[in-house]
């Protein structure tokens, strides 16, 4: 008696899992499925050109820092030099 009820709860558990875990349609996938041995690399190629985009952002950010601390040194000179005479500069 033991086994049966344990079968009847093995199939109760199944019959769960297929109603709840139905496969998706395949009209709703879009796209192919990468096979689970081949992600590593997508995930490291993927990890690699973040990296790169991320080195070439903090360089146009560092690039861009450096323009304006150039052009705001370069108006701060010509105020001064609107404001003194210039023989006074040099």
């Amino acid at each position: 008696m033991a086994s049966s009820g344990y079968l009847q709860a093995v199939m109760l558990l199944l019959a769960v899992q297929l109603l709840c875990f139905r496969p998706s349609d395949a009209e709703q996938e879009t796209g192919t499925v990468i096979p689970a041995e081949s992600r590593p690399c997508v995930d490291c190629h993927a990890f690699e050109f973040m990296q790169r985009a991320l080195q070439d952002l903090k360089k146009t950010a560092f690039n861009l820092d450096a323009r304006t601390e150039t052009l705001v040194l370069r108006a701060e000179r010509r105020a001064l030099c609107d404001c003194m005479p210039t023989n006074t500069l040099h």
